[in-house]
């Protein structure tokens, strides 16, 4: 399937829909960055995670979704509104980044939602502190080496994504000529991380839906059912017709396997 002009229109000049404002939010001083983070609504928590390279805003389409919720959003560290230090990057350290975002936002547990580097994350907190953590939907990642594909730069939808990212980068970012260097530092702890094995995997205890879209650029659709079958209880669903950029790209698709993934957690008695 080639994906049509207007199925790219999310990363055309004008971007995402601007979030709204937000009911509460702020920084938070955490291992030498200050974690930008906002809520909105009433309800179980949601915390809604982005990929690399980008920010909160990429979420603007599913805050409608999610009424009944409180919705929290994290700019991860160096990403968005977020600042970071030289140090490396980590998802166990962007994972201590969210908890100490969670203290702030005085949530004590909390369904996450990952979206490629958020996804590892996501997993990643659930394995480190499961008490924080009601369940996660996983979407777009690897969490070892064998799960990733070769990245194709001749396809137009991610120089057109990248460009995005730039845009919005220097718009939010207090270091607005500093995407390169985050780009970089990013793109060295993608090399070596995540290396979950099965055994590490098979340590997960919550609830977690692994999403994989048809046509996802990066992560192998083989890579998603193992991971289904290795976490304990885990459940794959996928997205037909859709790449790496799901959640811009259909928003009801995606937004109605959210809500499957939500009622799953945060049932009566969950």
């Amino acid at each position: 399937m080639a994906f049509q002009d207007d199925d790219l229109q999310i990363f055309a000049a004008e971007g995402a829909p601007p979030l709204p404002s937000a009911d509460a939010g702020g920084v938070v001083d955490h291992e030498g960055a200050r974690i930008w983070w906002a809520s909105y609504g009433e309800g179980p928590a949601v915390i809604l995670l982005h990929g690399g390279m980008g920010h909160s805003g990429n979420w603007s389409w599913q805050l409608p979704a999610l009424a009944g919720y409180r919705a929290v959003l994290i700019d991860s560290r160096g990403h968005g509104r977020s600042t970071r230090d030289d140090r490396p990057y980590s998802y166990e350290l962007m994972a201590r980044d969210v908890a100490a975002g969670m203290d702030a936002a005085g949530i004590e547990r909390a369904a996450l939602v990952g979206w490629s580097d958020g996804a590892c994350t996501a997993l990643v907190l659930a394995d480190q502190a499961p008490e924080r953590v009601a369940g996660v939907a996983f979407f777009a990642c690897n969490m070892d080496a064998s799960g990733t594909k070769e990245i194709d730069g001749s396809n137009p939808l991610l120089g057109r994504c990248f460009g995005r990212h730039v845009a919005d980068y220097a718009a939010l970012s207090a270091t607005p000529d500093g995407f390169k260097a985050m780009t970089e530092a990013v793109q060295t702890m993608q090399s070596t991380q995540p290396d979950y094995t099965p055994e590490d995997l098979a340590r997960i205890q919550v609830p977690v839906t692994v999403l994989q879209a048809e046509h996802d650029e990066f992560i192998r659709s083989e890579h998603a059912a193992y991971l289904a079958r290795t976490i304990p209880g885990a459940e794959l669903v996928e997205l037909p017709g859709v790449s790496h950029f799901a959640p811009l790209q259909r928003p009801a698709l995606f937004n109605a396997a959210l809500s499957g993934f939500l009622t799953r957690v945060w049932s009566p008695g969950a």
